[in-house]
């Protein structure tokens, strides 16, 4: 063969086969600037209703197992503890102040301002495919709806589920609206029933698991928002006394079934060193009036104040790759801080719109040296601002503010009752006082005036005389 000939020969193969292999390298390998997120994210549960946070007297072995993967967090926060109020934060990186999303909208609200850019938005503009599997509660209108803000994928409910005929407390006025079942945009289910009810958990989980399996060679954002531990309680047959301690427990061990689904999907697909699985154990704190139908916290108080028993959650991060297993964490971020943290271990842009929180990978990973850049993390209960935590999670101010605690527990899913006290300006030393009973605000005067301070200025950059 004449080498001019070779030399054509040689040219024609490159052009064939090069563009060829470039082809298949850019389908087959997944770029390692994008790792996968999965965000799961329960509703209204408590702080010991897991194992390592808690000693429940059922099984929970998948939470188990992922703690003993990652890394578990003891102090982490939300910046209120109703629930789109917390699921807008978690969203958006930004405080209710600021988008001025406040406790739970209803049936028919718009919700989450489109001003606000949402984590499956910001992703997906990166490339990321998109899912939510679950409760959305942040617009029930058209154009607010989950699967118009940034979810390429979706199925479930638009508001709680308690936000229907059959309501535990007021079941004549929810029930002018029907509770409906969504799926990718449309109306699947025109009015839940209780049976329908029954098998949330298993569809969210199903669902999500289908969105594993389907886009596992693309970069992902799975968004598992549960309905439960919620009330009014719901549980598969499959589950149905298996805890041997109730419904409530019954409920829990589906979660946890519903955590271990997800995480074997993660492995069965080769994705485990990839994926960044965020469980959040709750939006808030437990709905302490339901008694047996509600979790136990260790902290004061629950759902609806601005105690830790309200706004302080478990929390644990897998990433095999940055994050040593096994281990556990107290340093101090919050829900505010999800978004931009994300963001930044995705390569993706943070939002357009001004946004409040940080990325505090580094702490995450407690990199010596790393600072939180907060100065403070806000707490609100609706439209009032009430109080504040200093960055290290030593120090807790109580603007003074009235609050509810529980008088009488209720039985069986009926609600119990509340009465209204009124907490005086306090300051609490978490670190010796983790259960906020002893205001030491006269003995730390000094700090109290930072704190204090800090709080004028919050409440004078976010809360008006109209949110007042």
């Amino acid at each position: 063969m004449k080498p001019k000939s070779f030399r054509l020969i040689v040219i024609y193969l490159c052009l064939g086969i090069v563009p060829f292999l470039l082809m298949g390298n850019k389908v087959n390998e997944k770029d390692p600037s994008k790792p996968n997120v999965v965000l799961i994210f329960l509703d209204d549960g408590a702080f010991e209703d897991f194992a390592p946070f808690g000693n429940p007297p059922y099984p929970t072995p998948n939470v188990e197992v992922l703690a003993k993967e990652g890394r578990s967090f003891y102090n982490f926060y939300v910046p209120q503890s109703i629930c789109s109020a917390s699921r807008a934060v978690l969203m958006t990186g930004s405080y209710p102040g600021r988008t001025k999303v406040f406790g739970a909208h209803g049936p028919g609200d718009p919700g989450l301002d489109l001003q606000f850019a949402t984590m499956g938005e910001v992703l997906q503009e990166n490339g990321y495919k998109t899912g939510i599997f679950g409760k959305w509660h942040l617009g029930d209108k058209p154009g607010h709806r989950s699967h118009d803000r940034g979810f390429q994928e979706s199925s479930g409910l638009m508001y709680s589920h308690d936000m229907w005929a059959g309501h535990p407390e007021d079941p004549k006025y929810w029930g002018q609206w029907p509770l409906q079942y969504w799926k990718n945009g449309k109306v699947v289910i025109d009015s839940m029933t209780a049976e329908d009810q029954k098998k949330l958990t298993g569809w969210y989980t199903e669902d999500a698991v289908n969105f594993i399996d389907k886009h596992k060679d693309e970069p992902f954002f799975l968004y598992l928002p549960h309905s439960m531990p919620h009330v009014p309680l719901f549980g598969s047959d499959t589950f149905k006394g298996k805890s041997g301690t109730g419904t409530y427990g019954d409920v829990i061990m589906e979660l946890d079934w519903s955590v271990g689904q997800v995480n074997q999907a993660i492995k069965r697909n080769g994705l485990e060193e990839n994926t960044i699985f965020i469980f959040i154990a709750s939006d808030n704190g437990p709905w302490l009036s339901y008694g047996d139908h509600s979790g136990i916290t260790p902290f004061r108080e629950g759902k609806g104040t601005i105690f830790d028993g309200g706004v302080r959650n478990p929390l644990i991060i897998k990433y095999p790759k940055q994050i040593k297993s096994g281990t556990i964490s107290r340093k101090t971020f919050s829900s505010v801080d999800i978004l931009p943290t994300v963001c930044g271990l995705t390569s993706s842009s943070l939002p357009e719109n001004e946004i409040d929180g940080k990325d505090v990978w580094d702490l995450i990973l407690d990199t010596p040296g790393a600072k939180n850049q907060h100065q403070y993390y806000p707490f609100s209960n609706n439209t009032n601002f009430q109080g504040i935590i200093s960055s290290d999670g030593r120090w807790k101010l109580h603007l003074k503010h009235p609050y509810r605690t529980l008088s009488k527990a209720g039985v069986g899913g009926e609600a119990g009752k509340y009465i209204q006290k009124e907490i005086d300006t306090s300051l609490f030393d978490l670190l010796h006082d983790p259960y906020e009973k002893g205001n030491v605000i006269d003995s730390y005067p000094e700090k109290a005036k930072e704190l204090l301070e800090l709080a004028a200025e919050h409440k004078r950059k976010f809360f008006t005389e109209k949110t007042n």
